[in-house]
């Protein structure tokens, strides 16, 4: 295991350095929106563009990797990264701002695209899940620690400018690296409406995840700046939330192995939603109450990704796991693309404790969605289950790396027959 991690060290340490750069870069955008008084509901739509970019940027990265591959792809987004991020501080203006997260949100997945890649090739099949793992907790570590560069005491734009230099410096590990180029992945082929009929609750809950974690990422810090958190809390405030997530993704993820993952996922929601519930208590209270609710909000609420896909592959056939699972991560980002922008024009409604609002809400009708599917369906016996693969947002390419995925037989979805064999399925 030493010598595979070895022999990635590169790769992880490149994508670090990239997560270093846009974890500031997506708090800095917020807290400065907001202070040049953008509104909530304008901020929304700007950082949903980002979302659009990404998954958008899916299918436009498959294409250039295909015409001049990874290395150059990376060489590329890397490029684009650095150019939106110096842009942002060059001209304050809403809809340029609205551009440059489009491209942004390009540039990211288009990174990710490149790393995954490199990793599912890397990665012997004994050894899959723990090094996808290593690479999850990284991810969330470099978004965590992105946090406190905000504390940077800088003139104007010079923030900006670092988030740029992150972005340049992040080609120096891979371009220099000697790990094999990887092949071409595939174009994914997705049928939604066959997904939902394999599994309604997994499908449903991919696009809640979607929900929520676009809301966190786009407005968390746009909601600590308006109750009036300092330049100082605002970083403690958002990495609380991203250090519970690392924190406790895996420990959630082990008690879904052994039992129903059903009812590990109903109990993660209602968690989640009154943990959100107690952050909105908790605005015009104690700074420590605070941010102890919102690691536990992270902790929890960071898993149901994660959950989702593993419930879904729970209920499939060999051939089947790639295919799914790359649709399931198209609702994720639809989901991802609408939460800022619902939650924007609530906070233009009611205030930046919309926010929690909404996510608590949310978060509870997933509940109550998955206590009627467990009335409908038998559940899925523990020992049949798949391995949990901790994971958050991610591209395409990240999926291959399923243990299960080596069975691939190419094999079509098909749709169930007829209503018992929905229930027996679940979803």
């Amino acid at each position: 295991m030493a010598g595979e991690l070895r022999r990635i060290s590169s790769l992880l340490l490149g994508i670090s350095i990239v997560l270093l750069g846009a974890g500031l870069l997506g708090t800095l955008i917020g807290v400065r929106a907001s202070q040049e008084q953008f509104g909530p509901a304008m901020i929304g739509a700007i950082q949903a563009l980002y979302f659009l970019g990404y998954v958008l940027g899916t299918y436009f990265c498959l294409f250039l990797i295909k015409r001049v591959g990874y290395i150059r792809v990376f060489a590329t987004m890397t490029a684009l990264g650095a150019a939106a991020a110096i842009g942002y501080g060059m001209w304050v203006q809403p809809w340029f701002w609205a551009i440059l997260r489009l491209i942004s949100g390009i540039s990211m997945v288009g990174l990710y695209i490149v790393i995954e890649s490199w990793l599912n090739t890397q990665s012997p099949h004994h050894s899959r899940g723990k090094i996808f793992a290593i690479y999850m907790s990284i991810t969330l570590i470099a978004l965590g620690l992105s946090q406190f560069l905000l504390l940077i005491e800088s003139k104007e734009g010079i923030r900006f400018a670092l988030a740029a230099m992150l972005f340049s410096l992040a080609l120096i590990p891979v371009a220099l690296t000697q790990v094999v180029e990887p092949e071409l992945v595939a174009t994914p082929q997705i049928r939604l409406k066959d997904l939902y009929f394999i599994s309604p609750l997994g499908i449903t809950a991919a696009l809640v995840a979607g929900l929520i974690s676009s809301a966190f990422w786009g407005m968390g810090a746009v909601f600590a700046h308006d109750i009036g958190l300092s330049v100082t809390e605002i970083p403690a405030f958002m990495s609380a939330v991203i250090f519970g997530g690392a924190l406790l993704l895996w420990p959630v993820g082990q008690l879904s192995d052994r039992w129903d993952r059903r009812k590990i996922l109903v109990l993660v929601s209602f968690t989640s939603a009154f943990a959100a519930f107690g952050v909105f208590m908790s605005v015009d209270g104690s700074l420590g109450v605070l941010l102890l609710l919102s690691f536990f909000y992270g902790g929890v609420s960071f898993s149901i990704y994660a959950l989702a896909v593993a419930y879904l592959n729970d209920h499939l056939k060999a051939g089947e796991v790639l295919e799914a699972t790359r649709g399931i991560l198209l609702v994720y980002g639809i989901g991802s693309i609408l939460g800022p922008i619902i939650v924007g024009f609530c906070m233009a409604l009611w205030g930046p404790v919309a926010l929690p609002g909404y996510l608590a809400i949310v978060l509870a009708l997933l509940g109550l969605f998955g206590i009627y599917r467990a009335l409908y369906s038998d559940p899925v016996p523990a020992e049949e289950q798949g391995e949990f693969i901790p994971m958050v947002r991610t591209s395409e390419a990240a999926f291959e790396m399923y243990p299960e995925a080596d069975l691939e037989l190419e094999l079509p979805l098909a749709p169930p027959v007829n209503s018992r064999e929905e229930k027996t399925r679940d979803a």
